[in-house]
């Protein structure tokens, strides 16, 4: 089924998020009370809601936010995938995002992402509704049955139907033989890069390479070549 899907219609996309706020001691009283409490089963009982603050708030829309947005799209006259990112205050990146869908080209684009329907995607429409920015219509769920909403998800791809089953990236990458894209970072890093290093670019680099890692593994699920980036 996924051979019938034009491939230039498919937007390939991945997000890197940090925690709002670069430290728990920073945090006001308030936001530290509503983490504690919903972060309270997940937690084991000798980790503090601090320390858990530190590994996980960044992936919680409630509590992170969206630092850069890359996306690749197929160039119809090289072949080759055109990687852009978004990035900057989370606000205005947010914002250039979304006038993406403006253009015609876009009027039946479908979303790709590696645990997009877990993360990427419901992230991207939490943080617009957070900052009082509508949705574009690919982020529009409700009301719509599974099979129209335009979501592609290369984990769900690779369960097959087994839902215990979790893949990174980078091992489904190294199953189709495809280079690896955490040679030089990988997300646990990546807020103290943001925060301590403010080294964006380095954080760019390393989101742009997963989104093209993730198209060539969409390109092995169809028994295709790997694609090359538009340089």
């Amino acid at each position: 089924m996924i051979h019938k899907i034009p491939i230039e219609n498919i937007l390939f996309l991945d997000i890197e998020t940090v925690p709002q706020i670069d430290s728990w001691n920073n945090l006001d009283s308030t936001t530290q009370y509503l983490w504690d409490k919903k972060t309270k089963n997940q937690r084991k009982e000798e980790v503090e809601a601090s320390d858990f603050y530190e590994q996980r708030a960044g992936i919680m829309a409630e509590f992170g936010m969206i630092i850069c947005i890359s996306i690749g799209m197929i160039d119809n006259n090289t072949g080759k995938l055109k990687i852009k990112t978004f990035s900057g205050e989370e606000r205005n990146l947010l914002i250039s995002f979304c006038e993406l869908f403006n253009s015609p080209r876009l009027n039946n684009i479908i979303l790709c992402a590696h645990n997009g329907k877990e993360f990427d995607f419901p992230y991207i429409a939490r943080r617009l509704l957070i900052h009082g920015i509508q949705p574009p219509v690919p982020f529009q769920m409700f009301g719509k049955k599974p099979w129209e909403i335009p979501h592609i998800d290369t984990m769900e791809l690779w369960k097959f139907g087994d839902w215990k089953n979790y893949i990174s990236l980078e091992l489904l990458a190294h199953v189709f033989g495809i280079p690896t894209p955490k040679d030089d970072i990988d997300g646990s890093m990546v807020a103290d890069i943001y925060y301590k290093d403010g080294d964006i670019d380095r954080i760019i680099h390393y989101c742009e390479k997963d989104v093209l890692t993730l198209a060539n593994v969409f390109r092995r699920m169809r028994q295709e070549d790997l694609l090359k980036r538009l340089d």
